[in-house]
């Protein structure tokens, strides 16, 4: 058995995500925490071979109000000084920039991005986008890139998509961790949301997971070995 990641969840707890099934088809132990919930973030020295913060319907902005949320950043500002693997979807990515200096802010024109989107590799993205590719996305706020981070990619709503610093902390904004089944639960459960200015319906929706679910799930696969490699 391969060392064991941490992952970071907001608020509803251990998820059926396929990130999370990746890694321990990979032959990763899967450890799951919930500070919205009320459990501790563990000591960053703790032995966990790297970390994952997922999204959720909270903001950084909210870091005042809610001590779990200016904890957590905190805490994800000192494990991304370690050196060691981190990856923030969608809000992680948020609270990532936050630890590091940027700001996160709604959208100028108050838009939402929610559904496929294409983005493009910047010229430093080297290995992590070799090409223009649809991702799933379904947030109304953005990160700016912090100082000492380099941005991998764009797109045209929000502009900011990916950064990384250091060698091994990546923050994105799009959530390739989504399956089709996951994306129709969010409809569902959150479809009042889908009347929301840039949000494109459930059935642009799902006729576009058809031609770009799989292309982003072997994108997140590539991802995942190379990151911990």
């Amino acid at each position: 058995m391969k060392p064991s990641v941490l992952l970071i969840d907001h608020p509803v707890g251990q998820r059926d995500d396929r990130a999370s099934a990746l890694l321990r088809e990979m032959g990763y132990d899967t450890q799951w925490c919930s500070p919205g919930k009320g459990d501790s973030l563990p000591p960053v020295d703790n032995g966990h071979a790297a970390v994952v913060v997922y999204g959720g319907a909270e903001s950084v902005n909210e870091a005042e109000s809610k001590a779990y949320i200016r904890e957590e950043i905190d805490w994800i500002g000192r494990w991304a000084e370690s050196g060691r693997p981190f990856l923030g979807i969608c809000l992680g990515a948020q609270m990532l920039a936050r630890s590091l200096g940027a700001p996160v802010r709604r959208h100028d024109a108050g838009l939402h991005e929610i559904g496929y989107v294409k983005i493009d590799p910047t010229p430093a993205a080297g290995g992590f986008l070799d090409e223009a590719m649809h991702v799933y996305h379904w947030h109304n706020e953005g990160f700016e890139v912090p100082a000492s981070a380099e941005l991998l990619a764009s797109g045209p709503v929000f502009p900011n998509q990916a950064f990384r610093y250091g060698a091994k902390a990546y923050g994105i904004q799009f959530h390739p961790e989504v399956s089709r089944e996951v994306m129709q639960r969010w409809m569902q459960e959150a479809g009042h949301m889908l009347e929301e200015p840039g949000a494109h319906p459930s059935e642009v929706q799902l006729a576009d997971s058809e031609r770009y679910d799989a292309p982003m799930e072997a994108w997140l696969r590539r991802f995942l070995v190379d990151w911990l490699d």
